[in-house]
Order: C-alpha cells, then sequence, then structure tokens
C-alpha cells in the first residue's frame, strides 16, 4: 500500500499571513521620516519666542517712572516730602500720573485725600493750598493799630488770641481764648505803608473748632487782640497733618 502526499506550490502573487486582505498597510512613520516633521515644529518654536522677547523689549522701553507712595499711608492735610515718594515702573496709558522726573513741582504741596503704600499719585490727590484740618477751624479777624504787632503778621506766625474789656467793662478782665493759633493768611497793616490809607490788618487764624464761636464775637465787638508768640511755640491745632 503506498502513501501519496502532494504539495500545492503558493501562487505567485499570494500575501503572507497577517497581511490585510484588501492589500493596505498599517505602519508608523520611522525616525527618518519624523525628522522634518520635528525640524519645522523646532522652528517655529524658535520664531515665537524671538516675536515674544521683541514684544516684551519693546513694552520694557516704553516704560516710564511715575510718583507713587513710599510710606505706609498719608492723612488729608499731610504736606508731602521727598521721603513720602517712590519710583514706580508702568507703560500703557498713564496720561493722569504724576511722572517721578516731575515730582518735585509738587513737593510742599498738601493731601487732599488717604494716600497708601504703592498708590501712585494724581495732581487730583494733591492741592497748593492747606485744607482746614481735623478739629480745626478759620476765623477771619480785622485788627487796629494796637491789637497785633506794628510789623504785621504774615502767614505762618503764631499768635495768642486775647479778648481784652471794652472802655465801659473795666470789671472784666482780659482773658486768652486761644493759647496759640496759626495765621493762615494775612494783609494790609495796623500802621499804614507810605503812600496807603489802609490802616487795619486782615488776618484768618486757624483756631480750635470748639473756640471758633468766642474768637468770632471778640472780633466783630473789636475786642480782639493778637499776640505774636516765638515761632517755636506749638499751635493748639497744627496747619497740617504731616511734616509742614
Amino acid at each position: 500500500m503506498s502513501l501519496s502526499s502532494s504539495t500545492r506550490t503558493p501562487a505567485p502573487n499570494a500575501r503572507g499571513t497577517g497581511r490585510s486582505a484588501g492589500g493596505g498597510t498599517n505602519r508608523l512613520p520611522n525616525s527618518r521620516e519624523r525628522r522634518p516633521a520635528l525640524a519645522a515644529l523646532a522652528v517655529i518654536l524658535i520664531l515665537l519666542g524671538a516675536a515674544g522677547s521683541a514684544l516684551i523689549a519693546l513694552n520694557s522701553g516704553n516704560r516710564e517712572g511715575y510718583v507713587a507712595i513710599s510710606v505706609k499711608e498719608l492723612p488729608p492735610g499731610h504736606k508731602l516730602v521727598e521721603k513720602d515718594l517712590g519710583n514706580g515702573d508702568l507703560a500703557g496709558a498713564t496720561d493722569a500720573l504724576i511722572k517721578w522726573s516731575d515730582r518735585s513741582k509738587y513737593i510742599g504741596q498738601y493731601t487732599t485725600t488717604w494716600l497708601y503704600q504703592d498708590q501712585y499719585l494724581t495732581p487730583a490727590n494733591l492741592s497748593a493750598d492747606a485744607p482746614t484740618p481735623s478739629g480745626g477751624a478759620q476765623v477771619g479777624v480785622v485788627l487796629d493799630a494796637g491789637r497785633a504787632p506794628s510789623d504785621g503778621l504774615a502767614e505762618g506766625d503764631v499768635v495768642q488770641v486775647v479778648r481784652v474789656p471794652t472802655a465801659n467793662q473795666d470789671s472784666v478782665g482780659p482773658a486768652t481764648l486761644v493759647s496759640a493759633a496759626v495765621v493762615t493768611a494775612s494783609a494790609g497793616g495796623v500802621v499804614a505803608d507810605k503812600g496807603s490809607t489802609v490802616n487795619t490788618l486782615n488776618v484768618s487764624i486757624l483756631v480750635p473748632t470748639g473756640k471758633a464761636t468766642a474768637v468770632a464775637a471778640a472780633a466783630a465787638s473789636k475786642t480782639l487782640v493778637l499776640v505774636k508768640l516765638n515761632p517755636a511755640t506749638k499751635p493748639d491745632v497744627p496747619r497740617t497733618n504731616g511734616d509742614g
């Protein structure tokens, strides 16, 4: 009994096992094919970085120094001094702020509101005129000869405010209404200047609020006298809340 086996020769165009019948190929790109894509991505990233650096440099070149508060806080009525100020850099729309190069124009002015550390200053935050401080009142007084020093009074002088009796009040002694008041404005003089007939002194004085009525009444009744004190005398109401 003989056994025979037959072998079949594969067809010349037959596909190998494991490959899809449709003839498509599923494979990842090799390293050689990936290199151009990575190079292109690297170039894009370099260009983006360069553009960002150029933008930062451009913005940095447009920055300017502006005046900011360097101390913890400043109250209204504070006289501004150099040590209160710091230099802060900003870029953009900053026209309303005070430039650091212009700060000297504002030294000596008075704050109009509370200001806090790192806050940038605007001209609206300051005034050339000292505001009336809290607890104080300004009273206008007109004085004749004998009721103020003959050489007059100037802004910043410190005076004692005294009420004296009139001719029909001999039994009433003089009384000190304010121990030390600051003269905030002055015009004229109790002695007329050469070529002038004005012989009255008009002054404004800063007094405690609680004494303003008595001072005004004495001024209206012509019983008020202002006595000039040593300039180092501490006033009852400081003219400012700061260094001035």
